[in-house]
C-alpha cells in the first residue's frame, strides 16, 4: 500500500484499433503512475476468439504488445509508471508471454502478472445441460458447438493483488473495463471489500477513463467546441484521493476539453440503473454525484456511493448464428430517395429469385437504410426528394451462400440502376458470421481465479461479507414542477442539455444532463417514457425505463430491444446506438419565456 496522497491514472485506450497516441503522450507530459488500457468489448472477444482458433499464439491485443509496449517501455520503466490492462483478451497467457520476451529483449527488470479464470469456454457443455437461460430474454443456452467465447466480467481485486506482489505490468482477460483503474486504487490505498463507497468511487473514476477521449470531447454534444483541435486530443487523467474523490484532466497542450459537459456525459455513458450500476466489486449509486469545475480543462467529481457487492459474475457468451453481408451505394441528382428506393427492392427481388431457383430458404432478415433521406428517424420524419444519399442494404441468411447471392445480384445491376448510382471503388463485401450475445449470471464460488506471477501460480480468495440488498435503494423525488402554458414556448432540447448514448447488448441509453439545475425540471416534465418511447418507435421493440440522477442534474433513458440484436448481430448502421441521444436532442422542450429569451 502506497502512502501517496493522490495517484494520476491515464487513460490510454478505450477500444482494439484505437490510436496509439496517448502513451507517448502521457510519456511526454510525465507525472503518472499508472496507464490504463481497456480494449475489450463482446464482439472483440468473438474476434479474438476465432483468430485463437487459427493460431494458438493469437486471442489478444498484438498491437499491445508490438506497438504499444514496444515503442514506449523503456521510458515507461525509466518513469516507474505501472501499466494495467485487458489486452490478454481470450488468450492473456500469450499476451504475458509475449510480453515477458518484450522485456527481456529490450534488458529491462519489470515483472508481469497475469489474471486469470475468466475464461469458461470448457464450461459450455455443462451450462447447456443445467439449463441456463439468458439474464434478460430468458432464451435458452446456445448449442455449445456454436459458442466462440465464454468469458466472467472479473473485478479489481485480484489485478490489486498483482499488484500487492510486485507486479510492474498487470494483464487480464475479461475483467469489466473499469477495474483496471479500481485495482490500481485497491493497492495504492488499501480499500477493503467492504469500503463500498470508496469502492463506487474508484469504479466511476475507472469509468470515467475506460473510453479515452470521450472524456475529453470526443462524440461531446458541442462538438464545434472541440472540432479544430481533435487531431491532437488530449487523453483523460484522473487525479484519484485516498477518500475516492478525483479530479478529471489532461496532458497540458493537448486539444479536446475537459468540462461538466464532457465528464457527464460518459458518467452516463452505457449505464443501465444508474443506482444500480453492479460490478463485480460493488453495487454503485451515481444518482448524488457532483461534477464541479475547478480550472479551465480540470473538473472534480464526488459523492458516488456504494452498495455490497452481488454474490454472482457477469458473464459473456458469443456464439455464431448464420451470415450477414451488405453494402452501401450513392445516388445522386433529383429523387434520389426514390431511385435508393427501387435499387434496394430490386436487388433483394432479383436474390429471392436465385434463392428460389436454388431451392434455399429466404433471408432471415432484410434492412433498407437511405441515409440522407433521415431514415434514422423513422417513417414519420423522413424528407423526401432527397437530391444525393447513401443507400445501405444488408440481409441476414443460415448460409454464406446466400450472402453471397445477395452481393453478387447488387454489383450486378450496376447498369440496370436508376440515374446517378455510383460508388468508391472497390473489392466485393464479404459475408461475415453473425455473433450473437449471451449474458447469464453464475455464482462467484464456481469460478476459481489465480494469477501468474513471474511463472507462480497464486490463488486469489475473494472475500465478502454481505450481499447486495435492492431493497437498499431509495428512489430520488422527482424534480418540482410549476408552469403558466400562456408563458411558455417550445426550444430544442439540445439547447438545455448535453446528451451522450451506448450500447449493451440490445439495449441503448441515452443519458441527458441540464445544462444548468434550473432546466432540469421542465426537461423531466416534457420527457416521460412515453414521449421517448414513442420517438424511437421505428427501432423500439421493448419498453423503456427512466432514472434520475439529482446530484449532476441528469435523467437517464434505458430502452430495451431497440438495436436490432445489437453489434455484429444488428443489419442497422448504427448497431450500438452511438447516434441515439443526436435524435433526441432536437426534441422540442417547453420552457418559460424569459429562459428562451437568454438560450
Amino acid at each position: 500500500m502506497s502512502t501517496k496522497k493522490t495517484i494520476r491514472i491515464g487513460g490510454a485506450c478505450g477500444y482494439w484499433g484505437e490510436s496509439n497516441m496517448a502513451t507517448p503522450q502521457f510519456l511526454a507530459a510525465g507525472g503518472l503512475d499508472y496507464i490504463v488500457y481497456d480494449y475489450l468489448a463482446e464482439i472483440t472477444m468473438s474476434i479474438m476468439a476465432r483468430s485463437l482458433a487459427k493460431d494458438s499464439n493469437a486471442g489478444y491485443a498484438r498491437d499491445f504488445v508490438s506497438v504499444v509496449m514496444q515503442d514506449n517501455l523503456e521510458e515507461i520503466a525509466r518513469q516507474g509508471i505501472k501499466i494495467v490492462t485487458n489486452a490478454g483478451g481470450v488468450n492473456p497467457r500469450a499476451c504475458g508471454k509475449a510480453l515477458r520476451k518484450l522485456i527481456a529483449d529490450q534488458n529491462l527488470d519489470l515483472k508481469v502478472a497475469i489474471v486469470l479464470g475468466d475464461d469458461l469456454i470448457e464450461m459450455g457443455d455443462g451450462l447447456c445441460h443445467r439449463g441456463v437461460k439468458e439474464m434478460y430474454s430468458g432464451e435458452g443456452f446456445p448449442d455449445p458447438a456454436t459458442l466462440a467465447s465464454v468469458n466472467a466480467y472479473l473485478g479489481a481485486f485480484p489485478i490489486a493483488q498483482a499488484l500487492d506482489e510486485g507486479a510492474d505490468i498487470v494483464v487480464t482477460g475479461r475483467a469489466v473495463d473499469s477495474a483496471v483503474t479500481l485495482g490500481a486504487c485497491i493497492h495504492e490505498f488499501g480499500w477493503g471489500e467492504a469500503a463500498w463507497d470508496l469502492l463506487a468511487c474508484g469504479t466511476l473514476a475507472g469509468h470515467i477513463l475506460e473510453c479515452g477521449p470521450q472524456a475529453t470531447g470526443g462524440n461531446f454534444t458541442d462538438w464545434q467546441e472541440v472540432l479544430d483541435s481533435m487531431d491532437r486530443i488530449g487523453y483523460p487523467i484522473a487525479e484519484i484521493s485516498p477518500d475516492g474523490n478525483f479530479s478529471v484532466t489532461k496532458s497540458e497542450g493537448t486539444g479536446g476539453i475537459v468540462n461538466v459537459g464532457t465528464v457527464s456525459e460518459q458518467m452516463l455513458y452505457e449505464i443501465g440503473d444508474p443506482q444500480a450500476y453492479v460490478v463485480p466489486d460493488v453495487v454503485c449509486d451515481f444518482s448524488k454525484v457532483r461534477i464541479r469545475q475547478e480550472a479551465p480543462n480540470r473538473v472534480s467529481v464526488a459523492g458516488a456511493r456504494g452498495y455490497p457487492a452481488t454474490d454472482s459474475y457477469k458473464v459473456s457468451a458469443t456464439y455464431s448464428d448464420g451470415f450477414r453481408g451488405g453494402c452501401y451505394r450513392t445516388f445522386y441528382g433529383m429523387d434520389s430517395d426514390k431511385k435508393a428506393q427501387g435499387f434496394a427492392r430490386a436487388a433483394f427481388n432479383r436474390a429471392r429469385r436465385v434463392l428460389l431457383e436454388a431451392n434455399s430458404a429466404d433471408f432471415m432478415e432484410t434492412s433498407i437504410e437511405i441515409l440522407g433521406a433521415e431514415s434514422q428517424y423513422g417513417e414519420a420524419r423522413k424528407i423526401t426528394g432527397s437530391r444525393e444519399v447513401v443507400l445501405k442494404i444488408a440481409a441476414k441468411h443460415r448460409d454464406q451462400a446466400g450472402i453471397l447471392i445477395l452481393l453478387k445480384e447488387a454489383a450486378g445491376l450496376g447498369l440496370a440502376n436508376p440515374p446517378g448510382g455510383a460508388g468508391f471503388a472497390g473489392s466485393r463485401p464479404k459475408p461475415s458470421p453473425v455473433v450473437r450475445l449471451f449474458s447469464f449470471l453464475i455464482p462467484k464460488n464456481e469460478i476459481s481465479i489465480h494469477l501468474d506471477s513471474g511463472g507462480e501460480s497464486i490463488p486469489f480468495i475473494p472475500k465478502q461479507s454481505s450481499v447486495f440488498d435492492p431493497q437498499a435503494i431509495r428512489r430520488p423525488l422527482p424534480p418540482g414542477y410549476s408552469r403558466d402554458d400562456s408563458a411558455m414556448v417550445e426550444v430544442p432540447l439540445v439547447k438545455l442539455a448535453w446528451g451522450r448514448s451506448g450500447d449493451k447488448g440490445d439495449k441503448a441509453n441515452v443519458g441527458i444532463i441540464a445544462r444548468k439545475p434550473e432546466y432540469l425540471s421542465f426537461i423531466w416534465h416534457s420527457l416521460t417514457e412515453k414521449v421517448v418511447a414513442k420517438h424511437f418507435a421505428h427501432f423500439l421493440q421493448g419498453n423503456v425505463e427512466r432514472f434520475l440522477l439529482p446530484g449532476s442534474h441528469a435523467i437517464n433513458f434505458l430502452l430495451h430491444d431497440v438495436l436490432g440484436g445489437g453489434g455484429v448481430a444488428s443489419l442497422r448502421d448504427d448497431a450500438q446506438g452511438k447516434g441515439y441521444a443526436q435524435l433526441l436532442l432536437d426534441h422540442p422542450i417547453k420552457v418559460p419565456v424569459n429562459i428562451a429569451e437568454v438560450l
